[in-house]
C-alpha cells in the first residue's frame, strides 16, 4: 500500500503537537491535584464545571480544525500567501464568538447547572468555577487559532515551547490562588480557574510575540493585517461550521454522561473525574497522532497524492499502538501508583480502580477509531464528520442512559461506554475512507 511519510516524518510531525497536548493535559492534572487535596466536594464540582467549559470551548476549537484543514490545504499546494487572510478572518470570528459565548455564559450559567445538577453542594462550587473560568474564552479562543496555523503548515515545533509556558504559568497561578500562599487570599475551586484563565492569557501573549519575531510573516503574508472580508469567511465556515458542531456535540455529550455519574453520588463523580484526568495522558497521546494524521492527509490531498492516505492511516494506527498500549499495561498494572497523584484520600483511590482498567480496555478500540475520524475530516469532508458523528453519539447515549441513568450501574461499568463509542467510530469512519467518495471533494 503506497505511503508518501516516514515513520520518522511523522513522529517530528507528531511529537510537537504530543508534547502540547501533554501539556494542556498537566493544567486539568493541576487542577485535579490541588482540589483533591481540598475536599471531594471540590473534586467532583471541576468535573462538571471543567467539562462544560470545554464544551462551549470546542465550538472555537471545531471552528479552529476547520480552518487548520484550509491551511494544510493551501499549504500542500504551495500557496502560502493564502494561508494569512485564513488565519486572521478566523481571528476576528474568533474574538467574537468569545464575546458572545462569555456574556451567554455569565447570564444563564447558573440557571442551567442549577436545573441539572442534584447536590447543592457540587452546584455551588461549581457556579463558583464557571464564573471566573469563562473569562479565558477570550484568550483561549485566539490560542487554537495559533495552533491551527502551526498544525496546518506543519511547523509544530512552537507549540512544544508554548505548551511549558502554559503549564508551569497555571502550576505557579493555581498554588498561589488555590491554597492562598504568598499574601493571596485563600480561593479554593475559584482560584483553579482563574489561575487556569491567567495562564491562557501567558500562552496567547506568547504566540503573539513568537510568531512575530520567528515566524516568516511575509511567506505566509501574516504581516498584512487585513480587514474583515466576509465571503472569505464564509468559505472557511464551509468547512468549519460542520467540525464546530461535531466538537460541540461531542462533547455535550461527554457532560451528561458526568450528569448521569453525578445522580449516582458524590464520590461516583469524585472517582468519574479522576479516572478522567488519568486517562487523559493516554488520550492526548491519541489525539497528537489523529491530529497529525488528520493534517497529512489534508496535505496529501493538496499535493494531488490520494492514493497515499489510505496507508499513511494504517501508519498512524500503528505508531499510536506502540505509544498507548505500554501506557496502558503501566496503569493497569499499577493504578495505586498513578492515582495517588489526583487525590491522598485512600478510599477514594481503591474505587477508582476498577472504573481505571474499564476505561484503559476502551482505547484499544478508540486508537483506531479517533485516527480514522480525524482522517475523515482531513479530506475536507467535514459535513460527513459531523453525521458519522451525530450517528453513533446516538448509540452512546442511548446506552448511557440505559445503564447509567435507568439502571443505575456501577461508575465503572459507565466507562464501558467508551468501548461502544470507540467500537462504532471506528466502523463508521473507516468504511467511508474506504467506500466513500471523498477524492473528488473540493475545498
Amino acid at each position: 500500500m503506497k505511503t508518501k511519510y516516514t515513520y520518522r516524518q511523522i513522529w517530528t510531525v507528531a511529537y510537537p503537537i504530543l508534547i502540547s497536548l501533554m501539556m494542556q493535559q498537566l493544567i486539568g492534572m493541576t487542577d485535579t491535584a490541588f482540589l483533591g487535596r481540598v475536599g471531594e466536594i471540590e473534586l467532583g464540582a471541576s468535573a462538571i464545571a471543567g467539562v462544560y467549559y470545554i464544551a462551549i470551548y470546542m465550538l472555537a476549537f471545531g471552528f479552529s480544525l476547520g480552518a487548520q484543514i484550509l491551511i494544510a490545504r493551501r499549504n500542500g499546494e504551495g500557496n502560502y500567501t493564502a494561508i494569512g487572510p485564513i488565519f486572521y478572518q478566523g481571528i476576528y470570528f474568533l474574538v467574537g464568538l468569545a464575546v458572545v459565548t462569555f456574556s451567554l455564559s455569565q447570564l444563564f450559567s447558573p440557571t442551567i447547572l442549577s436545573n441539572i445538577i442534584s447536590s447543592p453542594n457540587i452546584y455551588e462550587a461549581a457556579s463558583s468555577y464557571i464564573h471566573w473560568r469563562v473569562y479565558g474564552f477570550f484568550f483561549s479562543f485566539v490560542i487554537v487559532m495559533f495552533r491551527a496555523f502551526f498544525v496546518g503548515s506543519t511547523l509544530t515545533k512552537t507549540l512544544t515551547i508554548n505548551s511549558i509556558v502554559m503549564v508551569v504559568s497555571n502550576v505557579l497561578f493555581n498554588y498561589v490562588l488555590i491554597f492562598g500562599k504568598f499574601g493571596f487570599p485563600q480561593l479554593g475551586i475559584a482560584g483553579a480557574a482563574i489561575g487556569s484563565s491567567l495562564a491562557e492569557l501567558v500562552s496567547m501573549i506568547f504566540f503573539i510575540v513568537y510568531t512575530w519575531c520567528k515566524i516568516d510573516c511575509r511567506k505566509f503574508a501574516l504581516n498584512h493585517l487585513p480587514r474583515i472580508n466576509l465571503g472569505a469567511l464564509k468559505r472557511i465556515l464551509n468547512v468549519s461550521v460542520w467540525t464546530m458542531l461535531q466538537n460541540f456535540f461531542s462533547l455535550s455529550t461527554w457532560f451528561l454522561f458526568f450528569l448521569f455519574v453525578e445522580h449516582l453520588g458524590e464520590r461516583s463523580i469524585a472517582i468519574a473525574n479522576i479516572v478522567r484526568n488519568v486517562s487523559g495522558i493516554v488520550f492526548m497521546v491519541l489525539m497528537a497522532f489523529a491530529a497529525t494524521c488528520g493534517s497529512l492527509v489534508s496535505n496529501l490531498i493538496g499535493a494531488g497524492e490520494k492514493e497515499a492516505v489510505l496507508g499513511t492511516i494504517k501508519q498512524h494506527v500503528r505508531i499510536c499502538y506502540l505509544f498507548v498500549v505500554p501506557l496502558l499495561v503501566f496503569f493497569s498494572l499499577f493504578p495505586n501508583l498513578i492515582l495517588s497523584v489526583y487525590t491522598d484520600i485512600p478510599e477514594l483511590r481503591t474505587a477508582s480502580i476498577p472504573s481505571l482498567w474499564v476505561l484503559c480496555s476502551a482505547y484499544l478500540f478508540l486508537v483506531p477509531g479517533n485516527v480514522y475520524f480525524q482522517s475523515v475530516s482531513g479530506t475536507g469532508n467535514t459535513r460527513t464528520a459531523l453525521l458519522l458523528e451525530l450517528a453513533v453519539l446516538v448509540i452512546y447515549l442511548s446506552y448511557c442512559f440505559f445503564f447509567i441513568s435507568h439502571l443505575k450501574f456501577s461508575v465503572a461499568f459507565a466507562w464501558s461506554s467508551e468501548i461502544v463509542y470507540g467500537g462504532f467510530i471506528c466502523l463508521f469512519s473507516y468504511l467511508y475512507i474506504k467506500k466513500g467518495n471523498w477524492q473528488k471533494k473540493q475545498i
